[in-house]
């Protein structure tokens, strides 16, 4: 806590702009919304690494979470003071740090793909301040930015060392998604039945439920397509637009109609996450992979 308020005699109103935006970057919105924008229109395999680097080690976090349950700083310390703004997205406990772990998997990807050093440069430093707006903002400790560093970066060279051996075929497609629904699964039900015993509450327990529904609906959408639709990429740069515009937007709506009908039920949000995932996978891509091929056969 010394360091956090070491930080906090140190805010201005413009460095809490800056690390407000800085801590964006690694909410679940931008993140899903770049690798949407690769796997649909540039580079499926980077995207599927970040993917299952971002799910597993949210899966891991989420886990620890719960287990730990950590209270954030202005819960440790009732005198600390969190920069307002930032408090409504620091949901559930504080260790590890989610946004830290999440910013780890994209931008660190990003920057082990990258083969411009300005690029590794700029992911990195992205990387870095996402971790360091948590504690300015006053949401984590240095030891829940650390842990979910390491654990972030960690499941990114693990899955990026497993890439480099896989040959995509079925039998390998079916034995990844399996361990990661298996996984997803008992997630689910760890979070659960701490909630049911009177552990944890609905509130804490939110953000495991939703990763295992999304880890689920990645597990099942990976194998699918990969197994049977394996879309291509190679379109011009009119089409990756079009194509990642219109994608974007559906998800967007459909995350808005999946909320209205399916409520606020932990269970229901769980199958919410799980849809949303395997339309980025699945859906969309079968959906524009028709259209496209209906184009192609008309005449000209």
């Amino acid at each position: 806590m010394e360091f956090l308020n070491v930080l906090a005699g140190l805010r201005t109103p413009l460095g809490d702009a800056f690390f407000q935006l800085c801590t964006y970057l690694g909410q679940d919105i931008p993140i899903l919304a770049i690798i949407c924008i690769l796997y649909w229109g540039f580079d499926k395999t980077l995207a599927y690494q970040t993917a299952l680097s971002f799910f597993t080690s949210g899966l891991l976090v989420q886990n620890l979470k719960i287990t730990f349950r950590v209270p954030r700083p202005w819960v440790l310390d009732p005198g600390f003071q969190a920069v307002p703004s930032a408090v409504p997205a620091a949901t559930g406990y504080s260790f590890p740090s989610g946004h830290t772990q999440s910013a780890a998997a994209l931008y660190g990807n990003l920057a082990a793909s990258s083969r411009r050093r300005s690029l590794k440069i700029l992911f990195t430093a992205l990387l870095l301040l996402v971790g360091f707006s948590r504690m300015y903002l006053g949401c984590h400790t240095p030891q829940d930015v650390a842990a979910a560093l390491l654990l972030g970066l960690a499941s990114t060279a693990a899955v990026r060392a497993l890439f480099r051996r896989l040959r995509g075929t079925h039998r390998e497609n079916l034995i990844l998604g399996c361990v990661l629904a298996v996984c997803s699964l008992l997630t689910a039900v760890y979070g659960f039945s701490l909630l049911s015993g009177g552990v944890i509450n609905a509130d804490n327990a939110a953000d495991a439920i939703k990763s295992a529904g999304a880890g689920l609906g990645f597990a099942v959408g990976f194998y699918v397509e990969r197994s049977f639709l394996s879309f291509s990429t190679d379109l011009p740069l009119s089409g990756k637009v079009k194509r990642c515009l219109l994608g974007l937007l559906l998800v967007l709506l459909l995350k808005v109609l999946l909320g209205l009908l399916l409520g606020n039920s932990l269970l229901l949000q769980m199958v919410e996450y799980a849809i949303l995932i395997l339309f980025i996978l699945v859906l969309y891509p079968l959906t524009f992979c028709k259209a496209e091929g209906a184009l192609r056969r008309q005449p000209h």
